[in-house]
């Protein structure tokens, strides 16, 4: 995994914006509708070829796919980079009951369960907002059934990840970027399907650990960067009614991390990254846990570089804490410097800030710029990419002030 040895170095974190023409083909296809599988494919290479060719050019040092194989039926989805998945495991029942019937779920003192989405301590704080088409607070659109585990887990996903790291790899070279990353969902968010097969939570994420370590394997063997996106170390803690302490939070979180190091044993470290977040939906976000409190239980997970969300007003003070963190002497942070949160376009000299504030307590080797989660679904796609451009102009700033 490259480093920023004379420059800050510039990646994302996965999604970018799609072409119209894409969605449509995948709500098609999703659908079930007729159509030529070869001409998709072609699309979807093509696709994969123009944003890497549009990364190249605005400057973009780590690479990938933006997330293209993953499908996305509208041009707002918060959820592509978790729902592809379950058509890369077996033992699912992919229309599992209605979302909108299933009660909340209480957790008691070192009994911890996840309730609805709809029950999150978010939304029910500011329901109002929620239910308020004009009020730009949304979680997007959302598929009104969820998948059942009603089998023994297993990965069918072959196929798929085969073709999406070819679409890749073949991509990147020819715009002569370097190095790349894929990104992959991580077991402990997988696992928020329903279970109606395994006789313990526990069982049913260490299955998915095993199931998704065929595809973290091969996106490692094939030369690119593994990113694990694993939100739910974070956001789990909203979606727990009423709101646990600190301590029984930190044992849930610690068997999720427990499953994701089982799934990557062996892998080489500096090969992975992890993406922590607290949700991309637009909302208040004013029941998000803080980084102090997990930030420990994120640094045992075998990975090289940590990903997380540091422009994002929530969160954006937390800078503070690595000031106490001590990291391994190899560990680099991809700290967020632009968000996906706000349609406003960060100044390029705001982001050089973002960046020097990392750099001047973990060391500049250390950092890599990025995003604070996937710019596409999430934001139009003109102002996805001049935020791009404004963290490529913001790191050039900041390798200027700490190189001379």
């Amino acid at each position: 995994m490259r480093a920023s040895s004379d420059r800050i170095l510039t990646t994302h974190v996965g999604s970018l914006p799609r072409p119209d023409d894409l969605i449509e083909a995948n709500r098609s296809r999703e659908a079930g509708e007729p159509g030529d599988e070869a001409a998709f494919q072609a699309k979807l290479r093509g696709a994969v070829g123009d944003v890497a060719e549009r990364q190249r050019t605005l400057g973009i040092d780590v690479a990938g796919d933006g997330e293209f194989g993953k499908s996305m039926e509208h041009r707002v989805n918060f959820g592509a980079w978790m729902s592809y998945a379950y058509h890369r495991l077996g033992g699912l029942d992919l229309g599992g009951p209605d979302m909108h019937d299933l009660a909340p779920r209480r957790s008691g003192p070192g009994q911890l369960v996840l309730t609805s989405f709809a029950d999150r301590r978010d939304r029910a704080r500011f329901a109002a907002a929620y239910a308020d088409p004009e009020s730009g607070v949304s979680t997007g659109p959302r598929p009104t059934r969820g998948p059942v585990c009603v089998g023994p887990i297993r990965y069918v996903g072959g196929d798929a990840i085969r073709a999406d790291i070819a679409n890749c790899k073949a991509a990147l070279e020819a715009v002569g970027i370097a190095e790349g990353f894929m990104t992959s969902i991580a077991p402990g968010s997988t696992t928020r399907m329903g279970n109606a097969y395994y006789k313990t939570d526990e069982e049913f994420l260490f299955a998915v650990a095993d199931a998704m370590r065929d595809e973290y394997r091969a996106i490692v063997e094939a030369g690119l960067i593994l990113q694990l996106d694993d939100p739910a170390l974070a956001t789990n803690w909203d979606m727990i009614n009423p709101e646990p302490t600190v301590e029984d939070y930190r044992k849930f979180a610690t068997m999720q991390v427990a499953a994701l190091n089982h799934a990557i044993r062996g892998l080489p470290r500096d090969r992975i990254r992890f993406h922590l977040c607290w949700g991309s939906w637009h909302g208040p976000h004013t029941t998000d846990i803080p980084l102090r409190d997990i930030v420990d239980v994120m640094l045992t997970i075998n990975a090289g570089a940590y990903s997380f969300e540091a422009g994002n007003v929530r969160h954006q003070h937390e800078w503070k804490v690595w000031q106490e963190v001590k990291l391994p002497g190899d560990t680099l942070l991809l700290p967020g410097v632009v968000s996906h949160a706000t349609n406003v376009v960060e100044h390029p000299e705001l982001v050089a800030e973002r960046i020097m504030r990392f750099a001047n307590v973990v060391g500049r080797e250390r950092v890599i710029a990025s995003t604070d989660c996937g710019l596409g679904g999430r934001i139009h796609p003109d102002i996805a990419w001049a935020k791009l451009d404004a963290l490529v102009q913001g790191a050039a700033l900041a390798s200027r002030q700490l190189w001379g």
